[in-house]
């Protein structure tokens, strides 16, 4: 069964900033609560507590809330009034649409001195001979019951015939319990009758799975996958047809089986949804044999760019322009490109080896689109050395330009990229000895350096 639990409290908690400690109200309807505790050890300053439309059967756990002023357990599958003592400051208190049959047990809110508000509305207490008398006369302290104002002169008649009428309540209190006793056997026959048919629907389904029965098996498998969709949606839609035409007293019973038989749908549906989607997401990517295959289940326009002048391939992804990018992982291999968009795959096998580790990814700021730039592995000629080939070109044609005018080019080579040894000092220079201009040339400097006498032969210098 579900019960408060510290979550759901911090989560309702919001405008109190989740603190419970100093909680004054809190709204936990509709959450499907089916015992009701903790609420008075963690939230002691309790004033309001909406606990409407849930299924709580019993009111308990409440009794230390000494603060509390109203409390509003409407639509639920209470059957008695009680634990409300220690409520001191209790003002309001509102039972619509429960299932209360003793109507004596309101006696126990006399205590409660400062109630004002009382509402039974909808319960089968309200249906009894004398209800409004018996419950005027029982609470003195009460000024409204199911929105109806207490007038002095209604509540002085009440106290006047209240021993006549709190005999006849007695008496439709004991013929109504009665009944709820039946009701209750009867609900617990329907719900050992479900429980062994589900019993005996799991058994059939082991058989059915055991390798006892491999022919029974195969045949089965046989049926196309439709089929077996069909005959199960049938026998689903059967079984709620019989379950909500069949004729049940509204009972407390009645109402937990409804919302247990509901819950059981729920779950059902999500798990068909959930085996959906994981069959969904075994998308074929990658054969047995290992050839990657193109892939596109997003559905996406692509376009693949072959930029030969940076060596370079260029993807662009025409991903939703909204879409955030946590939700797209890029995953880029040598031969194929993977992207997940929101779970779904995107591959394309690329036309040439990349280098993946130099790829880059981006999304465009106007358009959102994903753009993946992938360096080829393979390196080639970039266009700026064939630009260079044809200057050497246009160089040899000077060349031979200048060599038909008689002048002669001489071609300059760079020491720093080639090493070639120079082959002008392997010989050692011989002094020449000869006529003409040479004689003329003025003597070495050596020769007027040993005339000097402070000069010292220095063979470091």
């Amino acid at each position: 069964f579900l019960s408060v639990t510290e979550d759901l409290v911090r989560r309702r908690a919001e405008h109190n900033n989740c603190e419970i400690f100093s909680l004054e109200e809190i709204s936990l309807h509709q959450q499907e609560i089916e015992k009701l505790e903790y609420l008075d050890k963690w939230c002691r300053d309790l004033k309001i507590l909406y606990l409407q439309n849930n299924l709580i059967p019993k009111i308990e756990n409440v009794s230390k809330l000494k603060k509390l002023e109203y409390l509003n357990v409407a639509l639920n599958n209470i059957e008695r009034i009680e634990n409300l003592e220690g409520c001191e400051e209790l003002k309001k208190l509102d039972l619509t649409a429960n299932f209360i049959g003793e109507l004596s047990s309101i006696e126990s809110l006399k205590c409660n001195i400062h109630l004002k508000e009382l509402f039974l509305v909808g319960n089968p207490c309200t249906e009894f001979e004398g209800y409004r008398q018996f419950v005027v006369a029982t609470l003195h302290q009460l000024k409204y019951l199911d929105s109806k104002e207490i007038e002095r002169s209604e509540r002085i008649k009440a106290l006047q015939n209240y021993p006549e009428v709190k005999e006849k309540i007695r008496e439709q209190e004991q013929a109504y319990l009665l009944k709820r006793g039946i009701e209750k056997e009867e609900a617990q026959r329907r719900m050992q009758k479900r429980k062994d048919k589900k019993q005996k629907q799991m058994e059939s389904k082991l058989e059915f799975d055991s390798p006892d029965a491999p022919q029974e098996k195969e045949n089965h498998q046989a049926e196309g996958d439709g089929e077996k969709e069909t005959c199960r949606t049938v026998e689903d839609d059967e079984e709620d047809r019989r379950f909500w035409e069949e004729p049940t007293p509204y009972t407390p019973e009645s109402r937990l089986e409804t919302h247990r038989y509901m819950e059981e749908k729920r779950r059902a549906k999500e798990n068909i949804r959930e085996s959906k989607k994981r069959e969904k997401l075994q998308w074929t990517l990658v054969t047995a044999e290992g050839k990657v295959l193109n892939v596109n289940v997003p559905k996406l326009h692509f376009s693949l760019k072959d930029d030969e002048e940076n060596n370079q391939i260029i993807l662009e992804l025409a991903v939703y322009r909204h879409l955030d990018t946590s939700l797209l992982d890029v995953d880029v291999q040598p031969t194929y490109i993977r992207v997940q968009v929101k779970g779904k795959p995107f591959q394309l096998v690329l036309p040439e080896e990349v280098k993946p580790d130099s790829s880059s990814a981006k999304r465009s700021q106007t358009t959102g689109h994903l753009v993946v730039t992938m360096p080829k592995a393979k390196e080639i000629i970039l266009a700026k050395q064939k630009v260079s080939a044809s200057i050497k070109r246009s160089d040899c044609s000077t060349l031979q330009k200048n060599a038909r005018s008689g002048q002669v080019e001489k071609l300059e080579v760079d020491p720093s990229k080639y090493s070639f040894p120079d082959v002008t000092k392997i010989i050692q220079g011989k002094e020449r000895t000869g006529q003409g201009p040479i004689k003329l040339q003025p003597g070495k400097i050596t020769e007027v350096k040993k005339s000097c006498v402070d000069y010292e032969n220095n063979e470091d210098v």
